[in-house]
């Protein structure tokens, strides 16, 4: 039971995270639309889309494999915010806020993928 509330509170995280980072993009520069608001959301979606996949998969190293590219969308997804950040296109406090959130989902990836590796014998 327990192990079903973690996967429950890290779906909501990341689809805060997702929500997040469509209002933050949209404070991007028009010019931006084919490059940061376009990766920007790709990535972070990508976070939710490849965590729901692994979830949803019943071998552990399929499992793994797919929860490794959430978390690498989710660290693409936060470099483009910080880059954001330095660009000027969103604030220092709307930065620290997706931190906030990608450091929470982070550790809760990092301590799934390192469970299932330990069960995997890696």
């Amino acid at each position: 039971m327990e192990e079903h509330y973690f996967h429950d509170r890290l779906k909501v995280l990341i689809h805060e995270y997702v929500l997040l980072s469509y209002r933050l993009s949209a404070k991007y520069p028009p010019d931006e639309r084919f490059g940061l608001i376009s990766q920007d959301r790709r990535a972070s979606v990508s976070v939710m889309l490849n965590y729901l996949e692994g979830y949803a998969r019943m071998r552990d190293a399929v499992k793994l494999n797919f929860y490794e590219t959430s978390f690498g969308s989710l660290k693409e997804s936060i470099y483009v915010k910080f880059l954001a950040k330095n660009l000027g296109h969103i604030t220092e406090e709307e930065y620290k806020k997706a931190k906030t959130l990608e450091n929470e989902i982070s550790a809760m990836l990092y301590s799934t993928n390192e469970g299932i590796r330990r069960k995997l014998g890696r």
